[in-house]
């Protein structure tokens, strides 16, 4: 059925077009309908899924970091770029834009992370059912205020600090992956050896909580005090097991949109968020950790079988 714009112009007449604003670029037709939109940040998480499907159609989007890459089964591709700015704009330049339908769409984060030594590995995956903001609020020198634990005060909630996923999405796509085969290599069992607890332990599927923050941090006391943040903002029901800098921003966008409920956030382990005994936190810093193309080869691996189930049983009211 036209819309109020084009049938306004057709009383005045076509030349009425230009002058009104209205566009004839802007048929349902020539929407992309979208099945799933995988989310990835950076240049090699992106290059797993353009490497690996044929996705022929690029979408160009202003605002948007990159075009959409997409397919004919409802496959898109999205990357962001890094860091909560960056994925917070491109994320509402994709859903504001008039190019797609996603009225039977999913969303899917598929992306590399960090982990405490004692909640994760190299090469594993976890389904967030919690995505927390790390930066959010007060963070104070804890010397000048011992009084507060970690030195962070929560003050409110921004109405963006913490979003608790579909329960029944999150484990869908737990049950889905839990016993596949991951990567996994000599090099990573051997960095692995170096943390205590970590000795003999293997790639796996968790279901755990994520922490976004733009501070890219290393160390215990900024890994405990993302525990503790994970605590406060979930009121002790979220565990803390892996930290990037996207998910919080990527959750806002679909949350303002009305999609939060169509939302996975997967985040596949590349290094621990701090040194190993002896290290010092510039080394692991710059240290190339070998869990990285376990982690890259992992997200496609878990990401794609999650991907064709969905695109099987689109979602619907």
């Amino acid at each position: 059925m036209p819309n109020r714009c084009w049938k306004f112009a057709i009383a005045l007449g076509v030349a009425a077009l230009a002058l009104t604003g209205c566009s004839t670029g802007s048929d349902d037709s020539d929407k992309v309908d979208v099945g799933v939109l995988v989310v990835t940040m950076f240049d090699p998480e992106t290059e797993v899924w353009l490497g690996r499907e044929d996705l022929p159609t690029t979408v160009e989007v202003p605002g948007a970091y990159k075009p959409v890459r997409c397919n004919g089964e409802g496959l898109c591709v999205a990357e962001t770029g890094q860091g909560k700015s960056n994925a917070a704009t491109t994320m509402t330049a994709i859903l504001g834009s008039p190019k797609f339908d996603f009225s039977r769409a999913y969303f899917l984060t598929a992306g590399i992370a960090g982990t405490p030594p004692d909640q994760g590995t190299l090469g594993s995956a976890a389904w967030a059912r919690w995505v927390v903001d790390y930066d959010l609020g007060n963070h104070l020198d804890p010397d000048e205020a011992p009084e507060v634990p970690f030195g962070y005060r929560p003050v409110e909630d921004y109405n963006t600090a913490a979003y608790r996923l579909d329960d029944a999405l999150v484990d869908t796509a737990y049950n889905l992956t839990r016993e596949a085969t991951l990567a996994d290599s000599p090099e990573a069992a051997a960095e692995r050896a170096l943390y205590p607890g970590q000795q003999g332990r293997t790639p796996n599927v968790a279901k755990c909580d994520t922490m976004t923050g733009d501070d890219y941090y290393s160390g215990k006391f900024p890994s405990d005090t993302a525990r503790y943040i994970m605590g406060v903002r979930t009121k002790g029901a979220g565990v803390y097991c892996t930290t990037q800098m996207e998910d919080s921003a990527t959750a806002t966008a679909l949350q303002n949109f009305g999609y939060l409920n169509r939302y996975l956030s997967l985040r596949t382990v590349s290094n621990f968020d701090q040194p190993a005994p002896g290290q010092s936190v510039v080394a692991h810093l710059d240290h190339s950790s070998p869990g990285f193309a376990l982690a890259l080869e992992n997200q496609y691996t878990l990401g794609r079988r999650v991907v064709d189930h969905l695109l099987k049983n689109p979602y619907s009211q």
